[in-house]
């Protein structure tokens, strides 16, 4: 009998951390693309990136998200998701009024720009409180549907994150009712991020049960947990029959005051798919089960 194929993503950089919390967090097109290729080469086969600009803040910039996806695919052919989210600070913010920031739509799609086979789709409206600031990432109904409508006209599959069940009974399924998406639809199920995100929930393992449970039909789904429950989370998400979500996007530790690296965290849940007698997925593997067009490979 043939193993289960496991999709093992990575997330390198994420649109919040910072070398001064971990000097491992690779932030420029160079050192991002060095940190996926070896992740490639440890079994990760999609990477969900996020850009940075030169002094390190986050942005959707397509110049920089094509520099990183070139970068990478000049040395190997994992399947690249780049973020729709950004962050929330930099050129993705603007003053509302008083205290209140907005995370700019027009910058978070222009990562539909840079050349990804796929886009992170937040197609829900939440409020994050970072320091005390506090910053409306707004998608409403009629800018999601602009944002769907956007990745579907060039083609570009949406990765549909998902913060709480809300977000799949109502969002994402509004939009995929209207032929937005098409079968099978890649759903990340984000945990842990309620001390951040209103309307966010942490995760537990009836939580994550609960949010597959609602998820639609021929949905393919993977799982990331914020910090020390990235573990667990991945764990219980491979018994669920779902794949994986590892790096320091979610979690910068390998253990309790140990920084770790994104290799580390790819290598130990490849150890652990293997373990439970499963494989890790190539990206040829991921491409099919996604319903992604195989990408040919320069002579």
């Amino acid at each position: 009998m043939m193993s289960r194929k496991v999709i093992v993503t990575v997330a390198p950089t994420g649109g919040f951390a910072t070398k001064a919390q971990n000097p491992n967090l690779p932030t420029q097109p160079d050192e991002i693309a060095d940190d996926v290729v070896r992740c490639f080469n440890a079994g990760a086969s999609i990477a969900a990136l996020h850009a940075r600009t030169a002094d390190d803040g986050p942005t959707c910039d397509s110049g920089v998200y094509s520099r990183i996806n070139q970068l990478i695919r000049g040395r190997c052919d994992i399947v690249i998701n780049n973020s729709g989210g950004g962050g929330l600070t930099g050129d993705m913010a603007r003053r509302v009024s008083g205290d209140l920031w907005e995370v700019a739509i027009e910058e978070r799609m222009k990562a539909a720009d840079g050349g990804a086979d796929m886009v992170t789709l937040n197609a829900m409206t939440v409020l994050a409180t970072v320091g005390g600031r506090e910053t409306l990432l707004s998608t409403s109904p009629r800018l999601s549907r602009q944002f769907a409508t956007r990745l579907r006209e060039k083609r570009i599959k949406p990765e549909w994150e998902a913060f709480s069940p809300a977000h799949i009974l109502q969002d994402m399924q509004t939009l995929i009712a209207e032929g937005l998406d098409e079968p099978p639809y890649f759903v990340n199920l984000c945990l842990g991020l309620h001390n951040v995100f209103q309307g966010a929930v942490p995760y537990s393992p009836k939580m994550l049960q609960l949010m597959v449970e609602f998820l639609p039909a021929n949905s393919i789904y993977t799982v990331s947990a914020a910090g020390e429950a990235q573990l667990p989370a991945t764990v219980q998400m491979l018994l669920l029959g779902g794949h994986v979500r590892v790096g320091l996007e979610d979690n910068l530790n390998y253990r309790p005051g140990q920084p770790a690296t994104n290799v580390q965290l790819v290598e130990r849940i490849v150890r652990i798919i293997r373990e439970l007698g499963m494989e890790p997925a190539s990206p040829d593997e991921a491409r099919a089960i996604l319903g992604l067009p195989r990408r040919l490979k320069a002579a």
